[in-house]
């Protein structure tokens, strides 16, 4: 999706590791690359119902928008929208495309099958977040739930990190009238700084010279014990016990 950043190579070395673990696909992965079509499909459902507006501001205008207010706040470094070309683009040109939140429900109440009860008011907290970018490329939000339904996806596990898009999406996928799957979101695996564990802090590509070990590392990151034995039955047992343990919540 982020053409200009993914290499042609990442893709195949990402399958080739996953399948080195044993975790292989039900089905051919989608490539995003290729989806533009359905992408544009669903914004244009969305503008049709006056779900989806043009925008021409640039951060620096929503910048300078919030300070004038009295209202400049970050939310981990994303600008809460104020709504500026929900009206019209006042004579700028449009630049990206925004979902229309004052719209929706206000409060935006899941439940996560780890975290519990989750709730935000996607308005107030986000405010009308991109569908599509000012540089043509599609919107995380709008193209992971785009693919989760035709691929009729039920359950999605992602990283802790990433629960905070969850209440977007969900208006999407209500918007859009596509089902809800259900969500658990893992721990990290943090650096020594506390943060997130990623290239830009010292992480080193995983060496699947042995498979097993890499696994033990990610199974104890979750709470599970080590497993010895053949790769399969080792994934076979982790997943039951990963299992148990939500049951048990």
């Amino acid at each position: 999706m982020d053409t200009p950043r993914c290499q042609p190579e990442a893709a195949q070395l990402i399958l080739h590791q996953l399948a080195a673990c044993g975790l292989l696909p039900d089905a051919p992965p989608l490539y995003q690359l290729q989806r533009g079509a359905a992408y544009q499909q669903a914004l244009d459902q969305l503008a049709a119902a006056n779900l989806a507006y043009p925008c021409g501001c640039t951060r620096q205008d929503i910048a300078r928008t919030l300070t004038a207010s009295g209202h400049a706040r970050e939310r981990h470094g994303e600008l809460v929208y104020p709504g500026t070309c929900h009206h019209g683009l006042q004579g700028k040109a449009a630049r990206a495309w925004r979902f229309l939140t004052d719209c929706a429900d206000q409060e935006v109440i899941w439940q996560d099958r780890r975290l519990g009860a989750q709730t935000q008011n996607v308005s107030r907290e986000v405010g009308d977040f991109v569908l599509r970018r000012a540089d043509g490329l599609w919107a995380y939000q709008l193209a992971v739930v785009v693919d989760d339904a035709a691929q009729s996806i039920t359950d999605i596990v992602r990283g802790e990190d990433l629960t905070d898009n969850t209440a977007r999406q969900i208006l999407l996928q209500r918007a859009l009238n596509l089902p809800t799957p259900r969500y658990l979101h893992t721990p990290l695996v943090l650096g020594a700084n506390g943060e997130k564990l990623s290239k830009q802090n010292g992480a080193q590509a995983l060496d699947l010279h042995d498979p097993l070990a890499v696994l033990n590392q990610a199974a104890a990151a979750l709470g599970l014990p080590p497993q010895t034995g053949p790769l399969a039955d080792a994934l076979g047992r982790w997943v039951n016990l990963w299992a148990a343990g939500l049951l048990q919540k």
